[in-house]
């Protein structure tokens, strides 16, 4: 497993700290005042755009999580052959001859043994793998620095990915709004994996295996990096995943809406309220010119009035309006002013002046 000392963490807090804490307390200010003077915005249904950003973000959960099986990781030779680290050379893959097919070994091995016949040698295979060792053409046991600028693209190249998939997830084209406000977090936090890889893998002792003299002391930290980086990021992108779930349904985190978005709002709202209005007009219009609406309009008026003079006319009807207004419960008064200012209000603007009676 890899180590991490106590002061490699003093490191790491001190390097990402001036940056991840400030955005921190900023989001948090935000969501408590956000919270505070919002009104209840009520839970909508996941949105399309939101719908697809949690696909991608799936799909890289599981690739990330894939990747820490062992089938998909290359051969590690000492864990294969339960050798130690002072094993010599000829043992160690005659041990890996054993494991291939008619007892021979791969032109991959014939190259690599060579490669890994010292102890430093071995050290930096553990470190950065077997494909460093393998294919680096300029890199020096006595400079183990160059093995990691070689090994650099290949560490670089998953963060790559993943924050490929991070942006195409919180793109403003495949997210839309709701997506796109936790674009600059995200991708902080894609850079802050790389770099915490990076730094681990270019500060870490790497002779620390010389130590060991049984094979399970040692640290296979090339592969162990692999398990914990798929786990990590896949972690990760869980958590992106349920703050644009939270966010998007107005569970959590919820923006209250503009001053220019509520005035667009109330335009649209008052837009189709015109436009309905139009159309009742119209109606109206066609109503009262067609001669044959217009007489069925009149009879439904004529025999509305009627029917309704017949109930004021029964017994327990007057009664009970006698009763309401003997008891002073409604305030025919009031009533009439508030009719009047109601009137008042419809005409209000239109040339039309009410007459006064």
């Amino acid at each position: 497993m890899v180590q991490i000392t106590l002061s490699t963490l003093k490191t790491l807090c001190l390097t990402l700290g001036p940056f991840l804490l400030p955005r921190l307390l900023t989001y948090y200010r935000s969501f408590r005042t956000s919270s505070a003077q919002a009104k209840p915005i009520p839970i909508r249904p996941l949105p399309l755009p939101i719908y697809r950003s949690l696909n991608i973000l799936f799909i890289s959960t599981l690739l990330f999580l894939l990747s820490t099986l062992p089938p998909f990781a290359p051969e590690n030779i000492f864990r294969a052959t339960a050798s130690r680290i002072q094993t010599p050379n000829d043992v160690l893959f005659n041990r890996l001859s054993t494991l291939r097919p008619s007892n021979t070994l791969t032109p991959a091995d014939e190259h690599l043994k060579p490669r890994i016949a010292s102890i430093d040698a071995r050290c930096l295979y553990l470190q950065y793998g077997p494909q460093v060792l393998h294919s680096c053409p300029f890199c020096l046991s006595d400079d183990p620095l160059s093995y990691f600028w070689y090994a650099l693209p290949a560490l670089l190249l998953p963060h790559l990915l993943h924050l490929f998939a991070l942006g195409a997830a919180t793109s403003s084209a495949l997210a839309g709004k709701e997506g796109n406000r936790w674009r600059n977090s995200v991708v902080m936090l894609g850079v802050g994996f790389a770099l915490v890889e990076c730094y681990l893998t270019g500060t870490r002792d790497w002779k620390s295996n010389a130590r060991s003299v049984r094979a399970e002391e040692l640290r296979h930290f090339y592969w162990d990096v692999r398990v914990w980086r798929g786990i990590g990021v896949a972690g990760a992108d869980a958590v992106v995943a349920g703050l644009l779930y939270a966010s998007a349904t107005n569970r959590m985190f919820v923006v209250p809406p503009t001053v220019g978005e509520r005035v667009e709002g109330a335009m649209k709202v008052l837009e189709g309220a015109r436009g309905r209005m139009a159309a009742l007009e119209v109606v109206r219009n066609v109503v009262v010119r067609d001669e044959g609406l217009r007489r069925r309009g009149e009879g439904y008026w004529r025999r509305e009035g009627a029917v309704m003079a017949e109930v004021l006319e029964e017994r327990e009807v007057l009664e009970g309006i006698r009763g309401v207004l003997g008891s002073g419960r409604v305030q025919v008064g009031k009533v009439e002013e508030e009719a009047r200012k109601y009137a008042d209000a419809i005409v209000a603007g239109t040339g039309i002046v009410p007459q006064q009676q």
